[in-house]
């Protein structure tokens, strides 16, 4: 093993390239609680899974994502791929956007605090989702720590992380998801959850580990991060007028009384639909459907 106790990963085009500004501080707090670690910096998308897999790979007990949600899921994903997560140890610098992930786990916002985390390090155990999906005609997989969704809820990020991107945060996501309301169509699926089949005419479905998505959207405001389930969301074939007008109960977690949403728990969800589907997981487009979640019970261990 590496005398370096950590191999931090750092994104530097993470919140709209705010983290390449942050990362000289953030390395100089590092250093100067006497936080031993090496870096490396990404160069491209799915560059964290390879630095993050290899330092797995070559002993490192720690490793550090800074960035956004997309580091993470990256980062965790590399973790995944090197076949011994359940020994890594996953700290995280969020700088991104969005940063909902660590609202659920309790991680600070503030990059000074977050990495105060580091000086006497504590660590909660965590359920990841894995999902199997379509991309370009052949299988695939990924895992996730946050939500994955399909339908409206990801054509919002195809628009969050292409043409409105360089806004950042909840603006470029309130435009995508106005955008979003004004041209999607509702979809018809079978929706299996935890082996009860079901046909429905739905908006979106989402499969939540996290309470809160979309740049601090309230989503699943029971769900938790280490309970070995899924809290499902479903909204069903509801107007474009209503889903407007609902937006803001989204952010302050009331939309669960609405006649078309519907929560339920659950360790497995698969959903197949005839009409062309795309899928999102932790804010990154992935593929389509057919898909196929799970929930992988108490995997990982993160510093909080």
């Amino acid at each position: 093993m590496s005398s370096t106790y950590a191999k931090v990963i750092v994104n530097p085009v993470a919140g709209a390239g705010k983290t390449a500004r942050l990362w000289p501080q953030i390395m100089s707090l590092f250093k100067g609680q006497g936080f031993r670690f090496e870096h490396d910096i990404t160069e491209a998308p799915g560059h964290a899974i390879e630095l993050a897999r290899e330092a797995a790979t070559n002993g490192y007990n720690m490793v550090v994502s800074v960035g956004g949600d997309g580091t993470i899921n990256e980062v965790v994903n590399g973790l995944y791929a090197a076949g011994n997560i359940e020994d890594a140890l996953l700290g995280i610098v969020s700088t991104g956007t969005g940063s909902d992930y660590i609202r659920t786990i309790g991680i600070p916002r503030r990059y000074e605090d977050a990495c105060r985390c580091f000086l006497q390090p504590k660590s909660f155990t965590v359920d990841l989702g894995i999902v199997e999906y379509t991309s370009n005609g052949q299988r695939a997989e990924r895992l996730f720590v946050n939500f994955a969704g399909m339908g409206f809820d990801a054509e919002i990020v195809k628009r969050t992380t292409g043409q409105f991107k360089a806004l950042g945060g909840l603006l470029s996501y309130l435009l995508a998801t106005i955008t979003t309301i004004m041209v999607y169509r509702n979809k018809q699926i079978t929706l299996v959850v935890d082996g009860e089949e079901m046909e429905k005419r739905v908006c979106t479905v989402v499969m939540n580990n996290g309470r809160y998505g979309g740049g601090g959207m309230f989503t699943a405001p029971h769900a938790s991060i280490d309970d070995g389930y899924f809290d499902v969301m479903t909204v069903g074939d509801i107007s474009k007028p209503d889903l407007l007008r609902s937006l803001p109960r989204i952010y302050r977690g009331t939309h669960l009384t609405h006649p078309k949403v519907t929560m339920k728990r659950a360790k497995e969800v698969e959903i197949r639909s005839a009409q062309p589907m795309q899928l999102q997981a932790d804010g990154e487009l992935l593929g389509q459907v057919p898909a196929r979640f799970r929930i992988l019970p108490s995997v990982l261990k993160v510093i909080i």
